[in-house]
């Protein structure tokens, strides 16, 4: 079955208090919506859609491939409203699966799990939060199956005590989608129109609907603030840190460490505190890395000693060479 992926990226994002749409800011080097479009070809998709509406000039520029289309939201009144507007571009015999632009870790295993689990009907990714306050509620029966999703604004207080709450990503196959797409109503507190309704028409039609969960919250998480982006920055810093450790480098302080691209290490690596890799970066054995040095889309061979505060860009460093200091 082919697997179109649609993304929505059109929220304006008025809490990030910039010109930059949302769904552009960074983590680590790279705008959000480019980590969520580079997990989804992973999955090789026929098709990537991008729903895009606010700073739309700026979206397009963006360098994402050639596997995509932009589909504009001129207005914006709900995610149901949003992925409408991919509705004729979707094959019928496809699996579709929607993701979010501006929830930028999730992982392909994750992915890949929750299309599985979708063969039978519908697929939700959903998790449990200890401060559940603003993500839509996960309603289930007395035998534990999903009926329905309420929205936070719609939630009685008991509901609001549900801690397993909807991350919005989901997958179905397309037919159905468009058929449930055509009986959103928006008779709700925001006047929306929710995608999550649909997951109480599938009750109704006795579909499957089938939940999964994330490695951790933090795949899901989504971005609506500098202070939400600072802290999925520092998780992510924190996975990468620890990939390398697990390679065998010696990180000073994997809290004071960035990595803004792609390393090959090599062995007996130590890298002292508040260095930035960013790029490309080749790195042989026995190299000790020096504290504040910036080193970028650069190649060092062995036993190189980078001492503190150099920065190297665009370089090849020959086996023994010391760098530095400043």
């Amino acid at each position: 079955m082919k697997l179109e992926i649609i993304i929505l990226a059109a929220g304006q994002g008025t809490r990030m208090r910039s010109s930059v749409p949302k769904v552009l800011h960074n983590i680590a080097g790279r705008s959000m919506l480019k980590h969520v479009v580079e997990t989804a070809n992973t999955l090789k998709p026929d098709s990537i859609h991008i729903v895009y509406g606010h700073g739309g000039e700026q979206v397009l520029q963006e360098d994402l491939g050639d596997n995509v289309n932009y589909v504009e939201q001129k207005e914006r009144l709900g995610t149901g409203h949003a992925v409408a507007q991919v509705s004729p571009y979707l094959s019928d015999k496809s699996l579709v699966l929607v993701l979010y632009g501006d929830v930028p870790l999730v992982k392909t295993e994750t992915l890949a799990f929750l299309i599985n689990s979708s063969d039978q009907g519908l697929g939700l990714l959903t998790v449990h939060l200890e401060n559940p306050s603003g993500y839509g509620r996960i309603i289930r029966d007395i035998h534990g199956s999903i009926e329905s999703i309420v929205e936070d604004k719609d939630a009685s207080v008991d509901q609001k005590s549900i801690t397993e709450v909807n991350t919005g990503i989901l997958s179905l196959n397309a037919d159905t989608l468009k058929r449930y797409l055509k009986e959103l109503k928006n008779d709700n507190a925001q006047g929306e129109y929710y995608l999550t309704d649909i997951i109480s028409m599938a009750v109704a039609d006795n579909l499957i609907v089938s939940s999964c969960h994330p490695g951790d919250e933090y795949e899901v998480a989504g971005v609506n603030s500098p202070e939400q982006l600072a802290t999925v920055e520092r998780h992510y810093q924190a996975l990468q840190a620890s990939e390398l450790l697990a390679r065998g480098v010696t990180i000073k302080d994997p809290r004071r460490f960035d990595l803004r691209g792609e390393v090959t290490s090599g062995m007996d690596i130590e890298i002292d505190i508040n260095v930035i890799l960013e790029g490309s970066i080749k790195i042989g054995d026995r190299v000790r890395i020096g504290p504040g040095c910036i080193i970028r889309n650069s190649t060092i061979a062995n036993d190189v000693t980078i001492d503190a505060y150099s920065v190297i860009e665009n370089a090849i460093i020959g086996d023994g060479v010391v760098v530095g200091p400043f």
